[in-house]
C-alpha cells in the first residue's frame, strides 16, 4: 500500500499538473531509494521486544491452581473451533469459560464468555495485504466495565503504522477516551526507529493529557536489542535477546522507573530528571527458553528475588500437560499451577492434520 506510485491515486486532471508531477517525481525517487536499501518490515511498536517478552519470558504463560482445557476443532480451512476451560484455586482465571474461534483469509473472530457473564470479543478484518482493522470489546456486569478497543494497522515493506482508540465517545460535545498513534520505520537492514504518541481525556470537564515515547530496535545475525523511553510511565526499558543454539533462546530485560518521592516533582520537574524528590526503581529480569522434541521449558529470575519456571509437555498428540511454579524469596511466598489440555478432534480431522501436526494457527 505504501509502495504504490502516487500518480495512481490522483484524478486524471491532476496528473499533468507541474507541481503535482514534481512532487510525484520526488516521491518516486525516495521510494526507489528505499527499495534499493533492501529494508524489511520491523514489526510494531507494541511488539518491539516481543522475542523477550512474548517468546522467552513467562509473563503471558504463568498461572496458579488447577486448569483443564478441552478443545474441539471442527474445521481447518476455514479455521473453526470451540473450547471449554475449567479452573480451580486460581486468582486470575474464572471457574468456567467458553471460547469459540473462526478464521478465514480475511476474517478472524473470537469470543470468550465466563461464568460471571463477562464477554470478550475480538474481530479482525483484513482489508488488503497491508491494512488490517482489529476490534476488541469487553462487557462485564459491573458499572464502568465496558471497554472497546479499535486498532487500524498499516504494514508496509519497511514500516508499520498504527492508530488505536480506546473507549472513544462524542456524546458529551467533544472527544473523550484514549487515542494512541505509533510508527516504526526501518532505517537500515538492522536498525529501526519509531515513536508512539498518546492522547487521553477522561471527561469534558477535565483537560486532555498527552505523552510521547520513543523506541529503537537493532537486529544482528542471532541477537536483537531494543530500547524504549516511555514518557507516560516515566520509565526507560531495554531488552536483549539471543539465540544460543537451534533449541535454546535467552533474554535480558531492564526496566527503570522514575517516580516522585517525598520531595514532589514530576519526571522533568523539581530540578530536572534526577532532581528534587525523584525516586528511582529498577528491575532486571533474565530468562531462558529450551525447546525439546515434545516439550518446552521456560525459566526466569528477576532482581527482586522471584524465580519462575514453566514446562509444557505433549504426552500424546492430543494431550498436553503444563506445569508452572513461582517462588518469591523476599516475600516468602510460592505458587504452583498444573494444567491439562485435550484436543478432541474427529477421525477425519486427525487424518487431515496428521498425527504429529500442531493445532492450526489463526490467520492474523
Amino acid at each position: 500500500m505504501g509502495d504504490e506510485k502516487m500518480e495512481n491515486f490522483l484524478p486524471p486532471y491532476l496528473q499533468n499538473n507541474a507541481v503535482v508531477r514534481a512532487l510525484n517525481d520526488t516521491y518516486t525517487y525516495f521510494s526507489e531509494r528505499r527499495q534499493s536499501l533492501g529494508l524489511s518490515n520491523p514489526g510494531t511498536v507494541e511488539n518491539v521486544n516481543r522475542e523477550v517478552q512474548r517468546d522467552v519470558f513467562l509473563n503471558n504463560f504463568m498461572f496458579s491452581g488447577l486448569r483443564a482445557d478441552i478443545n474441539r476443532p471442527l474445521s481447518v480451512s476455514p479455521l473453526f473451533q470451540y473450547s471449554h476451560s475449567f479452573a480451580m484455586g486460581s486468582q486470575g482465571l474464572p471457574p468456567y469459560g467458553f471460547s469459540a474461534i473462526y478464521g478465514s483469509r480475511k476474517w478472524f473472530l473470537q469470543g470468550n464468555l465466563d461464568n460471571d457473564g463477562q464477554l470478550i470479543a475480538r474481530t479482525n478484518y483484513k482489508w488488503s495485504n497491508s491494512f488490517v482493522t482489529k476490534c476488541q470489546t469487553q462487557i462485564a456486569s459491573g458499572p464502568g466495565q465496558a471497554v472497546i478497543n479499535i486498532d487500524n494497522e498499516i504494514t508496509g515493506k519497511d514500516f508499520t503504522a498504527s492508530l488505536k482508540t480506546i473507549n472513544p465517545q462524542l456524546i458529551e460535545g467533544g472527544l473523550t477516551g484514549v487515542v494512541i498513534g505509533s510508527y516504526l520505520q526501518s532505517i537500515t537492514p538492522s536498525l529501526a526507529l519509531g515513536f508512539e504518541t498518546m492522547w487521553q481525556r477522561v471527561a469534558m470537564n477535565s483537560g486532555p493529557e498527552t505523552a510521547l515515547s520513543y523506541v529503537a530496535r537493532y537486529k544482528g545475525s542471532d541477537w536483537i536489542a531494543s530500547a524504549q523511553v516511555l514518557q507516560a510511565q516515566s520509565a526507560f526499558n531495554t531488552s536483549y535477546w539471543r539465540r544460543l543454539t537451534d533449541k535454546v533462546e535467552a533474554g535480558v530485560d531492564l526496566n527503570l522507573q522514575f517516580m516522585p518521592g517525598m520531595g514532589g516533582g514530576g519526571l522533568m520537574g523539581g530540578g530536572g530528571l534526577m532532581g528534587g524528590g525523584m525516586r528511582k526503581e529498577g528491575t532486571t529480569t533474565v530468562g531462558a527458553k529450551y525447546d525439546f522434541r515434545t516439550s518446552t521449558f521456560r525459566a526466569q529470575l528477576d532482581s527482586s528475588g522471584r524465580l519462575s519456571c514453566l514446562l509444557e509437555k505433549r504426552v500424546l498428540p492430543p494431550v498436553q500437560i503444563t506445569f508452572a511454579g513461582e517462588m518469591d524469596h523476599l516475600k516468602q511466598t510460592a505458587k504452583v499451577g498444573l494444567a491439562v489440555s485435550i484436543e478432541v478432534a474427529s477421525e477425519d480431522m486427525m487424518n487431515l492434520a496428521g498425527a504429529d501436526a500442531a493445532p492450526p494457527s489463526v490467520p492474523f
